[in-house]
């Protein structure tokens, strides 16, 4: 089955998709997550460079991606140092994401479907990215993934990822 334009994406309350929903302006897609900036590679010091974000992505009622908050807590190092203290990198992206969903009116928690989009943020890649490969029989295969998040979406396109 072809890539739909628009994908859905499933409301899972304590999943990984529990901070999606409608608000009085449209959709939105939050999430705290960690990544790497693209083309990094894993050698000594890279507790340096896996970096916590606070994401909140907005989109209209049709899906159409409209503005992206991305805001970085700090890094896996910082947050090994301080792991339970009101000022962990963790503890500051949570109150920052609960900040960010507060402020939009009218905030319901519910299944959303948007439309590919992508943006590169400190040499990190953001967005809802349609990705081709081959199958293990050689046969085409497509999904969207949501970065720096990889979840992946597809085939029934019911909403539900895979990770």
């Amino acid at each position: 089955m072809a890539v739909p334009e628009v994908i859905p994406i499933a409301y899972e309350p304590r999943h990984r998709t529990e901070s999606i929903g409608r608000y009085a302006d449209g959709q939105f897609l939050a999430s705290v997550t960690y990544a790497f900036p693209q083309g990094f590679r894993l050698d000594d010091g890279w507790e340096e460079h896996k970096r916590l974000y606070t994401v909140l992505h907005t989109f209209d009622a049709d899906g159409a991606y409209r503005d992206s908050d991305i805001w970085c807590a700090g890094t896996w190092a910082e947050q090994q140092r301080d792991p339970h203290g009101d000022d962990s990198v963790l503890t500051r992206a949570r109150v920052r994401l609960a900040t960010l969903l507060r402020s939009l009116p009218r905030r319901s928690y519910t299944d959303i479907a948007v439309r590919p989009f992508h943006l590169t943020y400190e040499n990190v890649l953001f967005g809802l990215v349609i990705r081709e490969d081959k199958d293990d029989d050689g046969e085409p295969e497509t999904w969207a993934e949501l970065y720096p998040d990889r979840l992946a979406f597809a085939d029934p396109w019911d909403g539900r990822y895979d990770t």
